[in-house]
C-alpha cells in the first residue's frame, strides 16, 4: 500500500480529491482536500444523458490539476472514481480517453450499488454507529446502505438527484407537487427492512444543511462529522428550504451561495426517503465514498473492516506525535487497574472505561508541542484529531480528561459552560481526570512497576514493588475527589 495516496471522486456537481497519509498499518490521516465545482452533469438530463463539450473540458482541466497536486506531494496511487452522471452518460468513453490522455490516469465507472458501498462502508468505519441507513444525495443519483451488527448488509441506488430533479422540476416555475410525485414514485421499491429510526446523511447536500442547523441552533462545536439533529424538530425548516422561491431567503436560512441551485431539490429527496424509512435521528457524516474507497484500499485483506476496537484517529495520533507505546500501555493498564479497584468509592459503570484508556494512551502528547502548555495543547491536538470513530461527547471528554489530569484541578472541578452540554453530570470527570492523573504520576520514575491497590474506607492503599520515590513525593497529600487520602 502507498503511504500517500490521491482519491478522485467525479460526482454530478464537482470534482474532489482527498489525498492521504499512512502512518502504520490502518492508521492515516487526512493530508489535503481540493474541490471543483465542475458540474460534469450540466445540461445532460435536457440532453439525453449526454455530457456536453464545456462540462468535459472542465473536468479534464480540473483532474489535470488533481493529479499535479497528488504527484506534487508524492501520492505513488491515485485512484479516480466517478459516479452518475458519468456512468449514465453514452458518450462516458469520450472522457474517458481524454482524461487519460491529458492526465495518465484511469477513470474507475462504478455502479450506484458500488457507490452506495462505498458510503455505507465509510460510515461503518469512521462513525461510532452499528445501525441505521445512510442516504447519500448527488447530482444524478442517490444511494442508500443498510448498516447492522457494524457491517454493510444491503445497498440501492435511486435515479433521484439534485441535478435531475432540478432539470425537470425546477427550472423555471418550481414545480414541487410533481417533485414530490416522482420521488415517491421512485421509492416505491424500497424494501421494507430499510426501515429505521437512525439516518446517516452523507454528501454536499446533507453536509450543507447540517452547517446550516449549527448556525441556526448556536451549536458549541464547529463539527460537522458526527453532529446529531431530531427530524421531527426541524421538518417546519426543512419545507422552508423546499418552498424558498428566492436565494436571499435561502441565505437567510443558513445555505451559501454555492448550494444555491440545487439544496432545495437535496432537501425535498431527502424528507421523501427519510419519511420512508420512519427516520427519527440524523447523524451527519463528513465521510463518504471518498474514503470508503480508500478503506477499502487499505483494508483489503480483512473485508473492508477495522479489526474489533481499533480507532485510526487513536492510532495516527500516536504514530505522529512518537508517543513511547511502553508508557503508554502502562498508563492504560493500570488507569483501568484503578477504576476497578476504586469503583466501590466513584460509583462509575463500565461505559467510561474505554475514555479512560484512550485518554491514558495520549495522555503526554501535548509535550510533543510544548512541555510548560502540554495540558492546553493536548486538548486541542486530541479533540480536532479525533476525527473518526468518536461521538461529539466522547471526544469532548477524552480531550477534558488529558486536560485535567493536574494535581491543582483534581479537588475541585467545575465544568466549562460552553462544553457543558456535552459532559456527563456529576463527578464523572473529576474521577476520570483524577485517576488518569494517578496512573501517569505513579510512573514517574519510570520503573513500570506492579501496582496493588486497597480500599480503607474512603482512603486508597497502594503497593509499588519499586522505590518510586518521585511519584510519592508527588502523590503525598493529594485527596480523592471523595475526600479520601493516598496511602503507600
Amino acid at each position: 500500500m502507498a503511504k500517500i495516496t490521491a482519491v478522485i471522486d467525479i460526482g454530478s456537481n464537482s470534482v474532489r480529491m482527498l489525498v492521504f497519509q499512512k502512518t502504520s498499518r490502518f492508521g492515516f490521516f487526512l493530508l489535503d482536500e481540493i474541490k471543483s465545482r465542475v458540474r460534469i452533469s450540466e445540461a445532460s438530463y435536457q440532453n439525453g444523458g449526454y455530457l456536453q463539450e464545456a462540462a468535459m473540458e472542465r473536468a479534464v482541466a480540473a483532474i489535470s490539476s488533481f493529479a499535479a497536486i497528488a504527484r506534487a506531494r508524492n501520492a505513488r496511487k491515485i485512484i479516480c472514481v466517478a459516479t452518475s452522471a458519468v456512468r449514465d452518460a453514452p458518450n462516458k468513453n469520450e472522457l474517458l480517453k481524454r482524461v487519460q490522455n491529458a492526465c495518465k490516469i484511469n477513470i474507475r465507472i462504478i455502479d450506484g450499488e458500488k457507490e452506495s458501498y462505498y458510503g455505507g462502508i465509510a460510515a461503518a468505519n469512521l462513525l461510532p454507529i452499528k445501525e441505521g441507513v445512510t442516504i447519500d444525495i448527488g447530482g444524478g443519483s442517490t444511494e442508500l446502505a443498510l448498516i447492522a451488527g457494524g457491517r454493510v448488509r444491503q445497498t440501492l441506488s435511486f435515479q433521484l438527484g439534485t441535478v435531475r430533479l432540478k432539470e425537470l422540476f425546477f427550472d423555471g416555475t418550481p414545480r414541487i407537487d410533481d417533485a414530490r410525485a416522482y420521488v415517491r414514485k421512485e421509492l416505491q421499491s424500497l424494501p421494507p427492512e430499510f426501515r429505521q429510526s437512525l439516518v446517516i446523511g452523507i454528501g454536499g447536500t446533507l453536509r450543507a444543511l447540517a452547517q446550516a442547523l449549527i448556525k441556526r441552533e448556536s451549536y458549541a462545536l464547529n463539527v460537522l462529522h458526527g453532529y446529531e439533529y431530531p427530524m421531527e424538530k426541524n421538518r417546519d425548516f426543512f419545507d422552508a428550504v423546499i418552498t424558498a422561491q428566492k436565494e436571499d431567503k435561502l441565505k437567510k436560512l443558513g445555505f451559501k451561495q454555492d448550494r444555491f441551485d440545487v439544496i432545495r431539490e437535496g432537501l425535498l429527496i431527502f424528507t421523501e426517503i427519510v419519511a420512508v424509512l420512519g427516520g427519527e435521528k440524523v447523524v451527519t457524516s463528513g465521510v463518504g465514498v471518498r474514503e470508503g474507497v480508500y478503506l477499502c484500499d487499505i483494508l483489503r485483506t480483512s473485508q473492508c473492516y477495522f479489526p474489533q476496537g481499533y480507532n485510526p484517529s487513536v492510532r495516527s495520533l500516536m504514530d505522529r506525535f512518537d508517543i513511547d507505546a511502553k508508557a503508554a500501555a502502562y498508563a492504560r493498564k493500570t488507569a483501568l487497574q484503578l477504576f476497578d479497584a476504586m469503583a466501590p468509592l466513584h460509583g462509575l459503570d463500565a461505559s467510561f472505561k474505554p475514555y479512560l484508556s484512550t485518554a491514558a494512551k495520549l495522555a503526554d502528547i501535548g509535550v510533543y508541542v510544548n512541555f510548560y502548555k502540554k495540558s492546553l495543547h493536548a486538548f486541542n491536538i486530541i479533540f480536532e484529531g479525533l476525527d473518526y470513530g468518536f461521538t461529539h461527547s466522547e471526544r469532548v471528554l477524552i480531550s477534558k480528561l488529558v486536560k485535567n489530569q493536574q494535581k491543582k484541578v483534581l479537588a475541585k472541578y467545575e465544568h466549562n459552560n460552553r462544553l457543558s452540554r456535552f459532559l456527563p453530570e456529576g463527578d464523572a470527570v473529576r474521577w476520570l481526570s483524577f485517576i488518569l492523573f494517578v496512573a501517569g504520576t505513579i510512573n514517574q520514575d519510570r520503573h513500570f512497576a506492579k501496582v496493588s491497590v486497597t480500599l480503607e474506607g474512603k482512603d486508597v492503599r497502594f503497593a509499588i514493588d519499586a522505590p518510586a520515590y518521585l511519584a510519592r513525593e508527588a502523590l503525598d497529600g493529594v485527596k480523592t475527589p471523595g475526600k479520601g487520602k493516598l496511602l503507600f
